[in-house]
């Protein structure tokens, strides 16, 4: 009895290994690479492309993940291969965070001028409503007279 007990543990044991270790690094897909790295020949992502270039490279991820390899890992040798190019977004480090960020500051900024210049536009709207009607000279009184005289 013991002894069963005891091969119980050593085969769990063994099996942990093994099972904790994916765990560590799960395992990625072709379907999740497909849409974060570019064709180098159409520059869409893999999964809109059908050139020859996106095949190869398709293959090639499906090599990598059946060896076992992290999509970290494969990205990486496709940088390093391809270039920076070869990914559909910048990285999130670097000089590379310039791209997430500017067009964010952008838009801020355009959205502060556009409420700058709405306020400023709406204090003068209400400054010219409250100013007093302009006095008239005598002569333009006089003509203003006779053009509602002819008008009745």
């Amino acid at each position: 009895m013991i002894l069963r007990l005891a091969a119980v543990v050593v085969a769990a044991l063994a099996l942990a290994g093994p099972a904790a270790a994916a765990c560590v690094h799960p395992r990625t897909s072709l379907n999740y690479l497909e849409g974060q790295i570019m064709c180098p020949t159409c520059h869409t992502t893999l999964d809109q492309s059908d050139s020859a270039a996106a095949t190869r490279i398709k293959v090639y991820i499906q090599k990598r993940i059946d060896e076992c390899a992290t999509a970290d890992q494969i990205r990486a040798e496709l940088v390093t291969n391809f270039g920076a190019g070869i990914l559909a977004a910048p990285s999130h480090k670097g000089f590379d965070l310039l791209a997430w960020w500017l067009p964010l500051g952008g838009v801020i900024a355009g959205a502060a001028v556009l409420a700058f210049g709405v306020w400023r536009w709406s204090r003068t709207r209400e400054s010219d409503s409250d100013d007093p009607p302009t006095k008239l000279d005598a002569a333009d009184e006089q003509r203003l007279d006779e053009l509602l005289a002819r008008l009745d």
